[in-house]
């Protein structure tokens, strides 16, 4: 299959992102668009302001004279210049390479050379380890203004220079990123969305999710994530919405209250750390009692959500991984119904979406947008048709035509069933699955699920390939640390016979490992969008796996 549109002939007319910002530009040039934190203060811009400095960004990238179509770098957290210099690639004529804020030196190193990137931008970062030690050459750096950014060339010298003054336009075939793809294994691939793939996925999410410029967002989760790009970024061009951006971890709590957001998107991970938050201040059965008071419950409710920030927040999201349906349920009690969503950087993280909330639906990842066509295969896997599927994988012609089947449907690895409304359950990833000793054949993710309804448990990866019996490997929470061993013991014990009781023979879990290290991105078992590199873990911990134990819960030290 040809690294071009064949894959997406479906594609119906799509405004240009350039088109609308100039737009904002001329039409709204002094209304609020971003606020960038800054220690104790906030720097603020308008879209007159943001389209200024994408101007500046754009003329400097000119005097470098690259080809059109170079490809250009960004390494950092998100902030208000990481979004200012996207738009002013595009201005450019050029494809902007975003890179996770938490890769190490071989991917930075890797996607610099495998895009042969002409410039690398350079911001916020929690540690400057790997881009200390990265070999940057032969791409040109720029670093954000934030303290300890070194790099060639600093951004107020960057964009000290006369704005462009023209309205350059791309073919909306044109390329415009290369996003790569965080993988659990190997080299991350070159996922290539044009114009018409990403901004038809960002466009039409407005009338999905009913999103105007009176909605305000925070965006913390990676830019450099589909997710983010499509619904945060991208979408925000296209409403208007007003964007807010996060310090720092430790000023996460009040950079959220200082926007008051309207729509709120996080990851199972972040959910589960706001639970536990929740009931750190109220216990569990205290907190249960007080809901069930008439007038007082929906008082106690309201005032949770406050202190999360969330008391304005109309529409709450997940993605990423599979969140828990008794955490769902726990957040719907304080009055926060959260709408699980699925999708993949090869379609633009646009695929399911559970908007409206229905309380019968929670445990699906939704119905399809309208647009998209989803069908399961024979072997249960999940495959998607749509105007955001991907053109290809950059530079690799051969995984590109083994992702789409003859009649153009991506293959997706994941599994599921649908109901008779439509609605996609899934049920594990087709390469997950493993087989016991005893020839049986295991999906992980259900079980997995059942597991991450005890609130003490924060991570997750069961296993078994060659095992008697699965096993799970977990990493308490945060509170259940500071509990004793003998109480999270106990705990463990009921769950595990719980979760057995529900379980056909074969799928029984035999014993529970307890590690007390956190699985971080930082060691190489999460990945940049937090999701277990459950084969890393199960490479890494092999020793543990194999080993005999009479417990039927194991703590490793």
């Amino acid at each position: 299959m040809p690294l071009d549109d064949t894959a997406n002939s479906n594609v119906t007319k799509v405004n240009s992102p350039l088109a609308i910002l100039y737009k904002r530009e001329s039409e709204t040039p002094d209304k609020h668009y971003m606020t960038q934190p800054i220690g104790e203060g906030n720097k603020t811009f308008t879209w007159g302001q943001t389209m200024e400095l994408a101007r500046k960004v754009a003329a400097r990238i000119a005097t470098y004279n690259f080809p059109k179509g170079s490809r250009i770098a960004m390494l950092s957290k998100n902030t208000a210049e990481w979004l200012i210099t996207d738009i002013g690639i595009m201005l450019a004529g050029h494809i902007s390479v975003p890179i996770f804020a938490t890769a190490g030196k071989d991917t930075i190193e890797y996607v610099l050379a495998h895009a042969e990137c002409k410039m690398l931008f350079i911001g916020k970062l929690d540690s400057r380890d790997s881009i200390n030690e990265t070999d940057t050459s032969p791409a040109v750096t720029v670093g954000f203004p934030y303290p300890d950014v070194e790099a060639d060339i600093s951004w107020d010298d960057f964009v000290d220079i006369e704005p462009i003054s023209g309205s350059p336009m791309p073919d909306m075939n044109d390329i415009m990123t290369i996003i790569y793809t965080s993988g659990s294994t190997g080299q991350p691939k070159g996922v290539v969305h044009t114009y018409n793939t990403l901004c038809w996925a960002a466009e039409n999410s407005l009338h999905a999710l009913t999103v105007s410029d009176k909605d305000r967002i925070v965006s913390y989760l990676p830019l450099a994530h589909i997710t983010e790009r499509v619904l945060v970024e991208v979408a925000s061009f296209y409403s208007g919405m007003t964007l807010y951006f996060v310090d720092n971890l430790e000023t996460f709590a009040r950079d959220v209250k200082n926007c008051q957001p309207t729509l709120f998107i996080s990851v199972p991970r972040l959910w589960t750390k706001f639970q536990m938050g929740v009931l750190a201040k109220v216990p569990q059965k205290k907190l249960n009692f007080l809901l069930s008071i008439p007038f007082v419950g929906k008082k106690v409710a309201a005032k949770i959500r406050d202190e999360l920030g969330l008391g304005q927040a109309r529409l709450w999201a997940s993605g990423s991984a599979p969140l828990a349906p008794a955490t769902i349920q726990w957040f719907s009690k304080i009055g926060i119904n959260i709408s699980e969503g699925w999708g993949m950087t090869e379609n633009c993280a646009y695929g399911t979406s559970s908007v409206p909330f229905r309380h019968d639906k929670i445990g699906a990842i939704g119905k399809a947008y309208d647009g998209v066509d989803i069908r399961i295969a024979d072997d249960g896997e999940i495959q998607v048709k749509a105007p955001c599927n991907m053109v290809g994988y950059y530079k690799d012609q051969e995984k590109t035509s083994g992702v789409f089947t003859n009649d153009l449907y991506l293959r997706t690895g994941d599994k599921g069933i649908m109901d008779e409304e439509g609605y996609v359950f899934i049920t594990g990833r087709l390469k997950d699955i493993f087989k016991t000793e005893k020839g049986k054949y295991v999906a992980p993710a259900p079980i997995e699920a059942k597991i991450m309804e005890n609130s003490i448990v924060e991570q997750v990866c069961v296993t078994g390939t060659n095992l008697p019996q699965p096993i799970a490997l977990l990493v308490l929470s945060e509170e259940a640390r500071n509990l004793s061993k003998e109480m999270v013991t106990q705990q463990l014990t009921e769950t595990l016979n719980n979760v057995n009781a529900k379980l056909e023979s074969h799928q029984r879990l035999d014993r529970i490992v307890v590690f007390l290290d956190e699985w971080s991105i930082e060691n190489d078992l999460l990945t940049p969008t937090l999701k277990v590199k459950r084969h890393v873990i199960e490479e890494k911990f092999k020793s543990v796996i194999l080993a005999e134990h009479n417990e039927k819960i194991v703590w490793i030290d």
